[in-house]
C-alpha cells in the first residue's frame, strides 16, 4: 500500500515540535508533483485541495486533519539526534500479530501513520470522494501552536475526519483541555565546600509514555523519583547536598524515563548516601513491580573540584518539584483521568532550570486552577514562568451526522460499532471549532501503542482496516 511508502519517507524527515520546516516543505512538493492546489501558512501548516472526484462535485468538502510534528525520545544510551537522524523501522511478531516499531527511538505513528493515509489519498486516482481538504499541523505536541494561529479562511470544509486516534475500536468525540508551562528558575553557584565528594546519581529505565493516555498506568516519572531521593537525603537523611546538575526528560508531553543528577555531598555522609539511594532503589522495584518493573535507581562515585548549585537553589529546585503532583489527579471514571498533571522536562541552561508541565482535564476550570498553583509553587521558588500552551477541552455531538456516517461505516465495513469516547490525550478540535464555526469532528486511527515512548508501535492490520474505512467514509460523505 502506498501510504507504508510515504510513512517511510515521512520518518527519514525529522520533524520534532518545533522543527517542521522540512516536512512542510515535502508536503509542498508532494502537492506539486500530483498537480495539486496547496497554501502553507507562517507556522508552516499546509492545506492541500483535491477536487472532487466525477458526480461529487456538488458534495460538501471534507477535512482531513493530521499534525507532522511528533514528540522524538531515544533509548538511553542510544546515540540519536533528532534534528538529523531518520527514524529507523522493523516489523515484529507478538503473538501472532505483526507490529512496526522503531529501533531504539519513538516511532511517530502519531501522527504519521494518519498523515501518510492523507497523502495516499491524494494520490490515488481511482477513489471516490467529495472535494477534499488534507490539512496538516504544526507543533502539536508541544503548544498547539499551528492550529491556535491559523488564518479563519484557511480552509473550506465543516465536516473534519482526523486521523489522530490511537484506539482502533473507538471512535474520539472528545479530548482533555491542556495547559503547559515552562518554569525558567535562576540559579547562583558556589565553591565547592572541602570535605565534599561527589556522585552521579541516575533514576532510568522507566517506560515513560504518553503523558495523557498513559498517566493513569501508575509508570514511575524519573524526575519525581529523583527529586524526592535527593530531598529525602537533605531533609530526613540531613545531609548537607549540594547540586551541580540535574536533567531528566525530553518533551512536556512524555513521562520522563530518565533523570540524572550530579551531586556533593560530606564526605562523612557518603555510605549514609550511597545507603538512601539502595533503598530507593528497593522501594521503586516494589512500587512498580507490576507497571514498570525495568525502572532503577543507581549512584556512582564521581570526581568533581568545580562550583556547586548555591544551597537555597538547590532546596527550592527540589522542593518545587517535589511539591508538584504528578499523575491522575481525579478520574473520570475507571479507565480514564478527569484532570492529571506532567513534570515532563528539566533542563539545565547556563545558570537557569529549566522545568516544563503538562496538565490536562475535561473540565476547563479545573485545569486552570491546578495550572494556577503549579505556577505559584514555582514563583515561590523565583522562577519566571511562560504559559506554552491553554487549549480547551472539546466535546463534539456525539449523535451528529457526521459522527453517525463514520460509526456506521465501521459496522459494514469491520462488523463492529466502534465506542464513542472521550480521551484523555489533547487535539486540536478545541482550537478548530472555536475558529471555524459550524465545524464537526470525528476522530479515529489504527491501534497505536505506547505513542511519545520507544516501546511505541502500531498494529499493521488495523492500518488496512481504518484505511478500509476512510475510503468507503469519503465515498459516502
Amino acid at each position: 500500500m502506498s501510504y507504508y511508502k510515504i510513512f517511510s519517507e515521512i520518518n527519514a524527515i525529522p520533524r520534532p515540535s518545533h522543527h517542521e520546516e522540512r516536512i512542510a516543505d515535502y508536503l509542498c512538493q508532494f502537492a506539486e508533483s500530483h498537480n495539486l492546489e496547496w497554501k502553507r501558512d507562517s507556522e508552516n501548516c499546509v492545506v492541500i485541495r483535491k477536487p472532487a472526484s466525477p458526480g461529487y462535485e456538488d458534495h460538501e468538502p471534507v477535512v482531513i486533519l493530521n499534525h507532522c510534528d511528533m514528540v522524538c525520545v531515544a533509548e538511553d544510551g542510544k546515540r540519536f539526534d533528532a534534528l538529523r537522524d531518520a527514524i529507523e523501522t522493523e516489523t515484529v511478531s507478538i503473538e501472532g500479530e505483526q507490529w512496526m516499531r522503531a529501533k531504539g527511538t519513538s516511532l511517530g505513528a502519531d501522527n504519521g501513520i494518519g498523515l501518510s493515509m492523507a497523502l495516499a489519498i491524494l494520490e490515488d486516482k481511482t477513489m471516490q470522494h467529495p472535494p477534499l481538504e488534507v490539512l496538516t499541523t504544526t507543533n502539536e505536541e508541544d503548544g498547539m501552536s499551528g492550529a491556535e494561529r491559523m488564518a479563519p479562511d484557511f480552509i473550506k470544509g465543516r465536516r473534519v475526519l482526523n486521523l489522530d486516534s490511537e484506539a482502533y475500536d473507538e471512535i474520539t468525540v472528545g479530548a482533555a483541555g491542556a495547559y503547559m508551562q515552562t518554569a525558567r528558575l535562576p540559579f547562583t553557584r558556589q565553591r565547592m565546600p572541602e570535605g565534599y565528594v561527589a556522585y552521579n546519581i541516575s533514576v532510568s529505565g522507566g517506560k515513560g509514555g504518553h503523558s495523557g493516555v498513559d498517566i493513569i498506568r501508575n509508570r514511575a516519572n524519573a524526575i519525581k523519583v529523583l527529586a524526592n531521593l535527593l530531598l529525602v537525603a537533605i531533609r530526613q537523611c540531613d545531609i548537607k547536598l549540594y547540586l551541580v546538575n540535574f536533567n531528566g526528560g525530553t518533551a512536556a508531553a512524555s513521562i520522563p524515563s530518565s533523570a540524572t543528577a550530579k551531586v556533593v555531598v560530606p564526605k562523612e555522609d557518603g555510605e549514609k548516601f550511597e545507603t538512601l539511594v539502595r533503598q530507593c532503589d528497593e522501594q521503586l522495584e516494589q512500587q512498580y513491580a507490576e507497571t514498570d518493573s525495568e525502572v532503577t535507581a543507581i549512584c556512582e562515585a564521581s570526581v568533581w573540584k568545580a562550583s556547586v548549585v548555591s544551597e537555597e537553589a538547590t532546596h527550592l529546585l527540589l522542593a518545587a518539584i517535589n511539591g508538584i503532583p504528578v499523575g491522575p489527579i481525579e478520574m473520570l471514571d475507571a479507565h480514564t483521568a478527569m484532570t492529571s498533571n506532567n513534570i515532563g522536562r528539566v533542563a539545565q541552561n547556563g545558570n537557569i532550570f529549566e522545568v516544563s508541565t503538562h496538565t490536562r482535564s475535561f473540565d476547563n476550570a479545573a485545569m486552570e486552577n491546578l495550572a494556577m498553583q503549579i505556577r505559584k509553587i514555582f514563583e515561590v521558588s523565583g522562577a519566571a514562568v511562560e504559559t506554552v500552551m491553554k487549549a480547551p477541552a472539546w466535546k463534539e455531538d456525539p449523535d451528529n451526522s457526521l459522527v453517525a456516517t463514520t460509526c456506521q461505516t465501521f459496522q459494514d465495513v469491520l462488523g463492529f460499532t466502534p465506542k464513542k469516547v472521550a480521551m484523555h490525550f489533547v487535539l486540536e478540535a478545541g482550537f478548530l471549532v472555536e475558529k471555524f464555526q459550524g465545524l464537526h469532528i470525528a476522530s479515529i486511527g489504527p491501534r497505536i501503542l505506547e505513542p511519545h515512548s520507544t516501546h511505541e508501535r502500531v498494529q499493521l492490520s488495523t492500518i488496512d482496516n481504518i484505511w478500509r474505512v476512510v475510503t468507503e467514509l469519503l465515498r459516502r460523505l
